[in-house]
C-alpha cells in the first residue's frame, strides 16, 4: 500500500483488489459440484503425470456429452489410469468409467446430506471472501488516513474518500453474496 499517493490511487487499488476477490470467488463456486456436468469441477484435481502435478484439462479434452456426464479424452493414452486415480482420490465423490482410451464420468445427483455439505462449503468460501474484501478496505482506509495525517488531503476529501470506499466494499460484498445465493439455489434444486 506504499504506492498510494492520492485518494484516486487508493480507490483504484481498492477496486482492482476487490474485483479480483469477486472473480476468485466466482471461480471457486464454479468448482462446486451441483449435479449437472460442469468441466470446472475438475479444476482442482491434480494428476501426477511423470512426477509433475498437472490439472486434468492439460492432459486431455474435457467435453460434456449430456447433462450428467463428463468425457475426458487424454492426449496420451497412458494418462488414462493416472487421471482415473486422481479423480477417485479427490474429494468430489466421482467414479470414472474407462475403456482404456477415454474416461466417462457420470455426475450423480447429490444426496440431501451432500447438498447440505455443499451449502456449508459455499458459506465458508463466502465468509473467506467477505473477510478478504474487509481486509482490502482496511488496508486502503489506513492508506487514506495516512494521506490525511501527512496533510496531503483535506479532512473533507478524507471523509468523501472513506464514504466512497465504503460504497465500493458494500457493492463488492453484495456481488459475492448474490453469487453465493444463486449457487446455493442451484445446489438445493432437485
Amino acid at each position: 500500500m506504499t504506492n498510494i499517493a492520492t485518494t484516486k490511487d487508493a480507490f483504484a487499488t481498492a477496486k482492482s483488489r476487490m474485483e479480483k476477490a469477486v472473480e476468485d470467488f466466482r471461480k471457486e463456486l464454479a468448482s462446486i459440484r451441483t449435479g449437472r456436468a460442469n468441466a470446472a469441477i475438475l479444476d482442482h484435481v491434480r494428476v501426477d503425470y511423470h512426477g509433475t502435478p498437472l490439472p486434468v484439462n492439460q492432459l486431455g479434452n474435457i467435453t460434456i456429452p449430456d447433462a450428467s456426464t463428463l468425457l475426458i479424452s487424454p492426449w496420451d493414452p497412458s494418462a488414462v489410469a493416472l487421471i482415473d486415480k486422481a479423480i477417485r482420490a479427490s474429494d468430489l465423490g466421482l467414479n470414472p468409467n474407462t475403456d482404456g482410451k477415454v474416461l466417462r464420468i457420470p455426475i450423480p445427483s447429490p444426496t440431501g446430506e451432500r447438498r447440505k455439505e455443499l451449502v456449508k462449503q459455499i458459506h465458508k468460501a463466502l465468509e473467506n471472501h467477505r473477510t478478504a474484501i474487509r481486509n482490502i478496505r482496511r488496508d486502503v482506509k489506513e492508506a487514506i488516513d495516512k494521506l490525511e495525517k501527512d496533510k496531503k488531503i483535506s479532512q473533507d476529501e478524507h471523509k468523501r474518500s472513506l464514504e466512497e470506499l465504503d460504497k465500493l466494499s458494500h457493492s463488492e460484498t453484495k456481488k459475492i453474496e448474490d453469487l453465493s445465493a444463486s449457487k446455493e439455489k442451484e445446489v438445493l434444486e432437485i
